[in-house]
């Protein structure tokens, strides 16, 4: 893996028990993994809270034992502690025990008692990789604590959090911080488990990060580390020609705002020169409002296949506005027999909805599926989470998809995905995703891979939506563009 990669990998359950495994084969003790990892919650615990009464409520397996190095290490410093447990003490096993035994405080019942006059609660219960429904006293203090308004501090992930794929498990802690070990889990970005984390902290407990070279984590938070390396800035001697040309294909007079939206994006992301493909009856209202962007008539499928064969013309974005019908998947087909890098986005995707193999068979050159949920599910019929779906998705098409939201997926053929984790709620407003494909459009123009010109199309469409802030509407994402690419230049190429 790359020193990028590494930094910005995320790792589902199975992948964090491996690394625990590879720790321990390499010489540091699970005892050592434990009381390093308990003792660095308390430590961030004691750094956001003041001393008060704290109720630390322990499972039965090993994050119960972080939970009671927390307890002993807070008790250590005048924290007023009491620990409850779930189970009998006498059933604890491994590291577990043998951090109770270290333990010189009361072992409680676990009962709603435990949160009476608590300041603080410490949710060591379940991990990361719970293998059933939260029910019964842990769904009960849970549901008590949210009642009651207690913060929660929680171990790993809230006890109820699938770790892997941020789904809830019969009800969930709501944690004001999350303390987790060594790399995030994926179901720390992942709705709705990143609405119930809080704040979410990675302690260092001693393991390697040598040892991501052989687990080979194919999930990443997309933060800039991720792509930034193939990121097309303009050269000292470079000209807009080398920049690329891209074309975006306008719908009818009725409907030509959102191919304009994506154009402006593409050009202010990078692409060299930008035309807008127009069907006749929408020349005029297209030319009223374009400057930097050109134009050119487009007529009918001949006309469209005369531009495609104009090999300057390397990008297309096919969908915004273009009408679900006949035309628009002549189009698309044509792009794809032309080997064009492409973005494909509304009703360009919508329109294979009665034969999605159609489309999966015209991809072999580089191609970016850019679809919300609606277009998604007509497309593909996958199961599980998000990242599975979107994952299976991507090896079905051959392409790389990019699944919408709050917690946008990318994913490539290969297996390899970013959680997207920038994006403002602000960004839930009309022609915000056909800015999104302009941007991707433009970077891929410009030279940028299809799997990093849509991590970085995401991110970036999140840093210009932040940039403006509550009033959002989509035409102000493309004017926020060069403020947000100048600081991301300065941290690439400092000096």
């Amino acid at each position: 893996m790359t020193r990028d990669e590494r930094k910005t990998a995320l790792l589902s359950v199975q992948e964090m028990y491996r690394s625990d495994e590879l720790a321990m084969q390499h010489g540091t003790a699970g005892v050592v993994l434990m009381e390093n990892a308990g003792a660095s919650m308390a430590r961030i615990v004691r750094d956001r809270w003041l001393p008060g009464r704290v109720a630390v409520l322990c499972g039965p397996g090993n994050n119960g034992g972080d939970g009671f190095v927390v307890a002993r290490h807070l008790a250590h410093v005048g924290w007023d502690v009491r620990l409850g447990l779930l189970g009998e003490a006498s059933n604890l096993k491994g590291d577990a025990a043998a951090m109770a035994a270290r333990w010189d405080g009361d072992i409680l019942p676990l009962t709603a008692d435990l949160l009476d006059g608590c300041d603080l609660v410490i949710d060591a219960l379940f991990g990361a990789g719970l293998a059933r429904d939260l029910s019964g006293v842990p769904l009960a203090l849970a549901k008590a604590c949210a009642d009651r308004k207690i913060p929660v501090a929680a171990v790993d992930v809230p006890s109820g959090l699938d770790g892997s794929s941020g789904t809830v498990r019969g009800g969930a802690f709501e944690a004001d911080l999350t303390v987790t070990f060594f790399r995030r889990k994926t179901g720390h970005l992942l709705l709705p488990g990143r609405l119930l984390c809080g704040d979410v902290i990675v302690a260092d407990i001693g393991i390697q990060d040598s040892e991501l070279d052989e687990i080979q984590p194919r999930a990443f938070a997309n933060s800039s580390d991720l792509w930034r390396s193939t990121f097309p800035w303009p050269r000292a001697d470079g000209h807009k020609y080398g920049r690329g040309h891209a074309v975006v294909m306008s719908g009818p007079m009725s409907a030509t705002g959102a191919a304009r939206l994506a154009a402006y994006a593409a050009l202010r992301a990078g692409a060299g020169l930008v035309t807008v493909a127009s069907p006749p009856d929408a020349l005029m209202v297209n030319a009223a409002h374009l400057t930097a962007v050109m134009l050119r008539r487009v007529a009918d499928l001949d006309a469209w296949n005369e531009l495609l064969a104009d090999r300057r013309l390397n990008a297309i974005l096919l969908g915004p506005g273009n009408g679900v019908h006949d035309d628009t998947k002549a189009r698309v087909l044509a792009a794809l027999a032309a080997r064009k890098h492409c973005v494909l986005d509304a009703d360009a995707l919508t329109v294979f909805q009665d034969d999605p193999p159609e489309l999966f068979k015209a991809i072999e050159s580089p191609c970016v599926l850019t679809p919300h949920d609606g277009e998604f599910g007509r497309l593909f019929n996958t199961d599980g989470d998000k990242l599975s779906r979107v994952r299976a998705a991507a090896k079905q098409s051959g392409a790389v998809v990019l699944l919408k939201g709050a917690d946008t997926v990318i994913a490539a053929p290969n297996g390899k995905a970013a959680i997207n984790e920038n994006a403002p709620p602000e960004l839930a407003t009309a022609g915000a995703g056909d800015v999104l494909a302009g941007i991707i459009l433009g970077l891929m123009a410009a030279g940028m891979p299809p799997f990093e010109a849509a991590c970085a199309g995401a991110w970036l469409h999140g840093e210009a939506a932040n940039a403006v802030g509550p009033g959002l509407i989509a035409k102000d994402l493309a004017g926020a563009l060069p403020a947000v690419l100048r600081r991301l230049k300065s941290d690439t190429m400092p000096g």
